[in-house]
């Protein structure tokens, strides 16, 4: 019997988050959830983003902490990196192979990142 790897463990384990986190965002009424999957791209980092809007700066914060409190109570998961928490424009949270951004709309207009990243596959989720 074939052992995985611990980068593949690590990958499945990340990849398993990803309900938690869409469920987290459409629990707090995130807009335009789209997850890219950045596999088969050779100048990606990570191997998926999960990107996701809110209308205000309190909402952004909200979205992000849901998915923090979420992932670390169901999930016993903490994020290796977080960043812009303080300003609330734009929210970082990294999953080892996945990286969240919450976005306030006009900086994920202006950054853009569904067009810099347009060869990965996509799959979009529904606000509820």
């Amino acid at each position: 019997m074939k052992r995985k790897s611990a980068t593949a463990q690590q990958q499945e384990r990340t990849e398993s988050l990803h309900p938690l986190i869409i469920d987290s965002i459409q629990s707090v009424k995130g807009k335009k959830i789209l997850k890219l999957d950045l596999r088969q791209l050779d100048d990606a980092q990570v191997d998926f983003f999960i990107l996701c809007s809110g209308d205000s700066n309190t909402q952004v914060r909200a979205i992000a902490d849901r998915i923090e409190k979420r992932l670390r109570e169901e999930a016993g998961e903490r994020p290796l990196h977080v960043e812009g928490t303080r300003e609330g424009h734009w929210i970082l949270l990294d999953y080892f192979n996945t990286i969240v951004h919450v976005f306030h709309p006009e900086i994920r207009s202006y950054y853009d990142l569904e067009s810099l990243w347009s060869d990965a596959k996509f799959e979009q989720f529904e606000t509820l």
